[in-house]
């Protein structure tokens, strides 16, 4: 048995990128897998046809014709739903399928098809080589400060001339993930003063490691800023509130912003205000790689480039495929790490079960059922039950408070006796009293119980 792999020509009209390159389509061959491409689908990516097919690749005259017989699909972007009803029955689609804004599923139901999403891959070390967002969000970190200097009307490294001195560009980055810390090395290789701010306190080391300012609001809720999978939590209004202000402060001397904040399955968070964009110098820069999600800056407009207030805003949603190349290297690897994982060289088959803790996570639909939580609304269905036997419970739970509560009243009670015996009386009050609200509160047998407690405490 042969396993057949199509590597679709992108439809989308701002993506240029393509899931495999020469390289690892002569890999993929080479473990005796047939892969059928798309012609002209890495024009654009400096990969033209001849060498596909020098590497092994059967070129096809177009997606619907490379998906005919293909049992597993190569793709950017999710394909669009008139193409996903021509795939076999049982094909498995592999590619950034934005989970997180994914497309009716009736189709996927219709035709058994099995969903793959690359951009939930666990971050655990083994799965980094398979890891989509890190080695795309590394190059749009890269392209960021090469299109702020382009953008920049001054040099970015300081100068000595006879005519004076150049002063170095001031970078701030904001968000400290992949696309950050690479912004950050970029910025200092081009002779910037750099700082960089993140609501996880676990950066400043790898900040300030590239030779960076790290810039922080340092309280409690900064210290639990990261979830288990390495993300940046949403923070509090307080929190918000604070770093505001440290912000405000520190962007006014800003000549370049770059804000790179996303919250999976969220709208990016505001990080520069529009009053802070009136606040920076003339002539400066913001590049917001958060576009995608809306944006870190309220000003910014998805795949333009807008002036306001004498700043210049740069909102492209799809950073990394200004670095086609590297960008489609990069994401071909990653999918050929992946099938390497899961093909069963003996059977020639793509197994699925074969490592469930990588595979399961990213798996949104398996033949043609969701599976994944995101899709799957059952178990918010299973939190909606009657209230009856929950109040049954709470008024058990009541009773056990006031009674735990009168018993720590009475005794406290005999301890006091050690001191002055005028202080004695005002204790005794207090002790009756207490049980006098407890025995309200509670029912007659607990009345009871509580009348022997007393005694025994006097």
């Amino acid at each position: 048995m042969t396993v057949t792999i199509a590597v679709l020509k992108e439809t989308h009209s701002n993506e240029p990128r393509v899931a495999a390159i020469p390289e690892t389509v002569k890999k993929l061959t080479a473990m005796g897998i047939q892969v059928t491409i798309t012609k002209g689908a890495g024009d654009q990516s400096a990969y033209p046809d001849d060498i596909y097919k020098e590497a092994g690749a059967t070129l096809s005259a177009s997606n619907d014709a490379a998906i005919a017989k293909a049992d597993t699909i190569f793709c950017i972007r999710a394909p669009e739903a008139s193409l996903l009803s021509k795939m076999k029955k049982g094909a498995i689609v592999i590619g950034g399928l934005s989970p997180y804004r994914f497309a009716d599923q009736s189709i996927y139901e219709k035709t058994g098809i099995t969903a793959i999403a690359m951009e939930l891959m666990p971050r655990i070390s083994r799965a980094q080589n398979m890891d989509i967002l890190s080695s795309q969000s590394n190059l749009a970190g890269y392209k960021a400060v090469c299109e702020a200097a382009g953008a920049f009307q001054r040099a970015f490294p300081m100068m000595m001339t006879a005519a004076g001195t150049v002063a170095p560009a001031k970078v701030f980055v904001m968000g400290v993930g992949v696309a950050g810390l690479q912004a950050i090395a970029t910025a200092r290789r081009l002779g910037a003063a750099v700082s960089a701010t993140d609501v996880r306190l676990a950066t400043k080391e790898q900040v300030e490691s590239l030779g960076a300012k790290f810039v922080f609001v340092d309280d409690e809720e900064a210290k639990q800023a990261e979830t288990s999978g390495g993300y940046a939590k949403e923070m509090s209004d307080a929190y918000k509130k604070k770093q505001a202000a440290l912000i405000t402060e520190t962007i006014a001397k800003q000549d370049v912003v770059i804000t790179t904040a996303l919250i999976p399955g969220r709208p990016a968070p505001t990080l520069v205000t529009e009053d802070m964009v009136k606040s920076m110098k003339p002539g400066s820069i913001i590049v917001d790689l958060a576009a995608p999600m809306g944006g870190n800056c309220p000003l910014t407009e998805p795949d333009k480039v807008v002036h306001k207030y004498g700043v210049t805003i740069i909102g492209q949603t799809n950073m990394a495929g200004h670095v086609a190349t590297d960008a489609s290297a990069l994401f071909a690897r990653n999918l050929l790490n992946f099938i390497t994982l899961i093909y069963d060289n003996d059977k020639g088959t793509i197994d699925l079960a074969k490592d469930e803790q990588i595979t399961a996570p990213i798996t949104l639909i398996r033949d043609g059922k969701a599976v994944h939580e995101l899709l799957n609304a059952k178990p918010a269905a299973k939190t909606a039950k009657p209230p009856a036997k929950k109040t049954a419970s709470t008024k058990k739970t009541t009773v056990k408070k006031v009674t735990t509560a009168k018993k720590l009243v009475l005794k406290e009670a005999p301890s006091k006796k050690t001191g002055a015996k005028a202080k004695t009386s005002p204790t005794k009050k207090s002790a009756v009293t207490a049980k006098k609200s407890a025995v309200k509160k509670a029912p007659a047998k607990k009345s009871a119980t509580s009348k022997k407690t007393t005694a025994k405490g006097k």
